[in-house]
């Protein structure tokens, strides 16, 4: 006889404590199997065996798993398509129901709904919440239902919208016996879904509070640890979004607004999915863009001879991370001095990045190039030199990443800004004066 379970299916929710669907899970009343699939549909596209991602998820489910060990149960970790996996666990399990959180990105919802399908095909119920956001979908609107595309209004509706309701913990830790007591198998290793260790620095999934407080007066400055630097607990869900926004709530207002752009991008996303290929603005889809390989080789490698973006380059390479107002300037360079397609710089960093969330890394690019919902005008082009004395005026970041700097060793500026700039506002002004 098949033993009855409920499972919760984490994703981008890699906790046990306040965790929507863990939560509804629990207070079914049915044992809970606690499911990661190292889906094969996206570890099979990345291009680095050692990507330091895969070692954080992977040392986050182990370390889960060791935590539900301790509680008599473990954590079901599976490689391959989840539509497979699902099909091995219904044929293993009498199971009740699955329950899950909500991801709006479009290959997660199509995973979802194939998956959904096959469940309902087997009368067993998908059951999925709301959790990475505090706010998703439709639930911050214009007055007449149409969705925001402009950030400040959507922000202001945003806040209104707030209340402690919505920051409300799940409190899981009440249910956990709940957890199917059962001999955990192991999970498989590294090697076993065909990646190496990697090595990674990503620190703790809680706020610094000292840092929080002096937030706006420290972001912007590469040189001083003065970000959260939570960007890949949130991505992961190894932090509360409720957790952490009633934290900066409480002690910086401003860094509420980093975690609203966060949902603006996803809002976005959601609804309008073809921001994935195309300009928000279909018009910036008319952009000749020169495209030219070697300088794109160039930027990627931290060699285009312009300090401040050549030092965000070498430390993304280096470590999957790059300053927020760094990223802003690497990518201003990229689409308006280099005339490069904004994609390939979105690409590049979604394979880099440690923190990269499909919705903001597009929503970033595409402010940045001009292209976006809410974006940079066109005419606004970085410089970087200017940026550099802004906002590393003793060099300290740059001396870091680019030790050649100041040296005969470095290397002269692939192109000359001015001249660059003319030729991107000219080029944006073309495709823009296209009719139809």
């Amino acid at each position: 006889m098949k033993t009855p379970v409920s499972i919760c299916w984490l994703r981008r929710d890699l906790r046990l404590d306040d965790n929507a669907a863990l939560y509804y899970a629990l207070c079914a009343g049915v044992p809970v199997l606690p499911l990661f699939i190292f889906d094969t549909e996206i570890l099979d596209d990345l291009k680095d065996r050692q990507d330091r991602r895969v070692s954080f998820i992977y040392d986050t489910i182990a370390q889960l798993h060791e935590e539900l060990k301790g509680m008599g149960s473990g954590m079901r970790a599976m490689h391959g398509k989840p539509l497979d996996c699902f099909k091995q666990l219904a044929s293993e399990y009498d199971i009740a129901a699955v329950y899950t959180n909500n991801d709006y990105e479009p290959y997660a919802m199509a995973r979802d709904k194939t998956v959904a399908e096959f469940l309902h095909e087997q009368n067993i119920a998908f059951r999925s919440y709301k959790d990475q956001v505090i706010f998703e979908k439709d639930e911050v609107v214009k007055d007449n239902g149409e969705p925001y595309n402009v950030y400040t209004p959507y922000s202001r509706k945003w806040k209104e919208k707030l209340n402690d309701f919505y920051l409300k913990s799940y409190p899981t830790e009440k249910y956990f016996q709940h957890f199917l007591q059962h001999r955990a198998m192991a999970i498989p290793t590294l090697k076993d879904i065909g990646f190496e260790r990697a090595e990674y620095d990503v620190g703790e999934p809680k706020l610094n509070k000292e840092i929080a407080k002096d937030y706006g007066e420290t972001r912007n400055f590469p040189a001083i640890n003065g970000t959260t630097r939570l960007g890949v607990h949130l991505r992961f869900g190894t932090v509360s979004v409720r957790q952490l926004a009633r934290e900066v709530q409480a002690l910086n207002p401003q860094l509420l607004n980093e975690l609203i752009w966060r949902e603006f991008f996803q809002m976005i996303l959601w609804h309008y999915p073809q921001v994935v290929t195309q300009s928000f603005r279909k018009e910036y889809d008319k952009i000749v863009w020169r495209n030219n390989e070697q300088e794109f080789e160039k930027w990627c490698k931290g060699e285009t001879g312009f300090p401040i973006v050549d030092a965000g380059m070498r430390e993304l390479n280096a470590t999957g991370f790059m300053h927020n107002r760094v990223r802003m300037v690497v990518a201003s360079f990229l689409t308006k001095d280099l005339l490069i397609d904004w994609r390939w710089g979105e690409a590049y960093f979604a394979e880099k990045l440690m923190d990269y969330d499909l919705a903001s890394n597009n929503g970033n690019w595409q402010w940045a190039a001009g292209t976006g919902c809410d974006a940079a005008p066109y005419f606004r082009v970085f410089n970087p030199q200017l940026q550099a004395e802004k906002f590393d005026p003793n060099a300290e970041y740059i001396r870091k990443w680019v030790p050649e700097y100041e040296s005969l060793e470095y290397i002269p500026p692939i192109v000359d800004h001015k001249a660059a700039k003319d030729r991107c506002i000219a080029a944006y002004k073309r495709a823009l004066a296209e009719k139809g």
